[in-house]
């Protein structure tokens, strides 16, 4: 089904494209959202307004399905968005200051991390020396400042502070998710397990930890950045991209896979925009099943990784991308990093946004602008000025 529409009605084959006529989607994108909607045991398939292409499957989608498709969860297990309420005031940021202090985020974190794996009850893996680190990508770590506010009971209800800044983490499992999907790969190949056999069951353990690993990788993050700026913040949501999870669905004990989809079901979300455009806090509807209980995570690529320098690098240079259209500051000191996450790489997402509003999928809360995006520095080791984290309550 290639319609687009803002209500949109599940075709025969059970897939279904959340997205009005403005949006523009990839043919690509649509090929394999079809495509995989044909894999066996597969009984809907949703794409959202920020669907793209991916290796082999769609980004930006939820799947049912009788089955467990691991390949199709990908090699990020668990990568998602947090976001916490600093203790520190807006009017008193100084950017400059700010990026100065962020040194040395991209080594392994150098405080106790048998004491952290207790705190967060996290087995021990081959992969802990990544814990604390955002990794590549479109991950990132972000400074907002609340632009407007449009629910007040709803942006009451989770204790913001419009006067003090918010932080967005966005990472995941790192290289352990993609460790348990290369394994398994190697074992089972791309085809879907029975969710009764050893190997199901096998992995769905993997990629539990994998959750939780990705869940602490970003509260460590956020307290990394936070000690480096001197600050104390409190959690406010947190949820899951990337996963694969039971779901009663009619009567029956369905998968739920969702493929670069925010949860529809756990209460607000952020939809993030590019780094040099507002992100949205959204509250889902109460009926969501249309959606399969999602929505999407954020604008959805327009351009493919290392189309972007080319693209810009005549018009800009990367200095020019250090500072956004919105007044915000960019550490990336990977070029073409820089480029590859250059807000022209990815589609507008106010009509992402409003396409799941039209489509009677969630309310916007508030929006949130950006002043200040981590990346990456490089090279990534311990550098002056890189202090172990205190205990905070991120």
């Amino acid at each position: 089904m290639n319609d687009r529409s803002e209500h949109p009605a599940a075709s025969p084959s059970g897939v279904r494209l959340i997205a009005s006529a403005d949006t523009w989607i990839e043919g690509e994108a649509l090929r394999q959202l079809e495509q995989t909607a044909a894999l066996p045991g597969m009984r809907a398939a949703v794409g959202l307004p920020d669907l793209h292409p991916g290796k082999g499957y769609p980004i930006g989608a939820a799947f049912l399905s009788e089955n467990i498709y691991p390949a199709l969860v990908g090699n990020d297990i668990g990568c998602g968005m947090a976001l916490w309420q600093t203790d520190l005031a807006t009017r008193k940021l100084k950017p400059e200051r700010a990026v100065a202090r962020l040194q040395g985020l991209e080594g392994p974190w150098d405080g106790d991390l048998d004491a952290w794996r207790g705190e967060q009850d996290l087995e021990s893996t081959d992969f802990d020396s990544a814990l604390g680190t955002i990794g590549g990508g479109n991950h990132f770590a972000e400074l907002q400042t609340v632009a407007e506010i449009l629910d007040r009971d709803a942006f009451s209800a989770l204790n913001l502070d419009a006067e003090q800044l918010l932080l967005l983490v966005h990472s995941g499992s790192r290289g352990l998710g993609e460790s348990i999907l290369r394994t398994l790969i190697e074992q089972q190949g791309h085809q879907g397990l029975d969710p009764a056999s050893d190997a199901a069951q096998a992995y769905l353990a993997r990629h539990d930890r994998a959750l939780d690993w990705a869940k602490a990788n970003r509260r460590l993050i956020a307290a990394r950045l936070l000690d480096a700026l001197g600050a104390e913040a409190e959690p406010r949501l947190d949820v899951w991209h990337n996963l694969v999870h039971p779901l009663d669905w009619s009567g029956e004990r369905l998968w739920l896979h969702r493929k670069g989809a925010a949860p529809a079901d756990q209460g607000p979300v952020v939809i993030p925009g590019s780094r040099g455009t507002l992100s949205y806090l959204v509250q889902p509807s109460p009926d969501c099943d249309a959606s399969l209980r999602s929505l999407a995570h954020g604008a959805g690529r327009k351009w493919k990784r290392g189309e972007a320098r080319g693209r810009l690098s005549a018009r800009q240079r990367p200095d020019d991308l250090l500072t956004t259209a919105l007044g915000g500051r960019v550490v990336c000191e990977d070029k073409e990093l820089l480029y590859d996450e250059a807000p022209e790489a990815y589609k507008g997402i106010d009509r992402v946004v409003a396409d799941l509003v039209e489509a009677g999928l969630c309310h916007i809360i508030a929006t949130l602008r950006p002043v200040l995006t981590y990346k990456v520095r490089r090279p990534a080791h311990k550098q002056p000025g890189h202090r172990k984290p205190q205990r905070r309550r991120a």
